[in-house]
């Protein structure tokens, strides 16, 4: 695997070799010993799924306080934009954000520290998202910041008019309201 970190500190691309014939293809999709000689240790504990049809903005999410999460995100089908965004006071990139096309076809993925905040928006017919954590979901901890916050200047890539936003997603708070790390 190749791993190319950001510019936001702690945030990495990380492209797995894929082995493709006429029968299909294969591809390693985490490999710990690997993981951690590129990007640390993290003890990932649950891995999640979802799928959503076009146009389904989910984010900008993230869990406060001790809940805090890391995340290795990829695409198994379809394409997504996904977005990371620095909730990290101290670090120098605080309150920027890292954008990047996740699909299945092109097999990348992006590991996210805790520290962020994270969000994707679905560009294909449907898509299949899945994420590694390293800490359970604390619905009494989760927060959420507008995912058209205009510090932010997000480039969501379909017009607003397009997006299907859960009811959470909507309430979500200016950036400047964001409690952060």
């Amino acid at each position: 695997m190749e791993y190319k970190e950001t510019a936001l500190p702690g945030v990495f691309v990380i492209q797995p070799r894929v082995f493709s014939d006429s029968r299909g293809y294969f591809v390693e999709s985490f490999k710990q010993a690997e993981f951690e000689e590129h990007v640390g240790s993290v003890n990932f504990i649950q891995d999640n799924e979802s799928k959503s049809c076009r146009g389904v903005l989910r984010g900008l999410h993230y869990q406060r306080g001790d809940f805090s999460q890391a995340k290795l995100v990829r695409v198994i089908s379809g394409t997504v934009y996904d977005v990371a965004v620095d909730l990290r006071r101290q670090s120098p990139t605080f309150g920027q954000h890292f954008a990047i096309e996740l699909s299945g076809e092109n097999k990348t993925q992006l590991f996210i520290p805790r520290g962020f905040a994270h969000g994707f928006l679905v560009l294909s017919d449907e898509a299949v998202f899945t994420y590694k954590v390293d800490n359970v979901y604390a619905p009494q901890s989760e927060a959420c910041i507008l995912w058209s916050d205009a510090d932010l200047a997000i480039k969501w890539p379909v017009s607003s008019g397009d997006l299907i936003l859960s009811p959470k997603d909507l309430k979500g708070v200016p950036f400047s309201e964001a409690e952060v790390f």
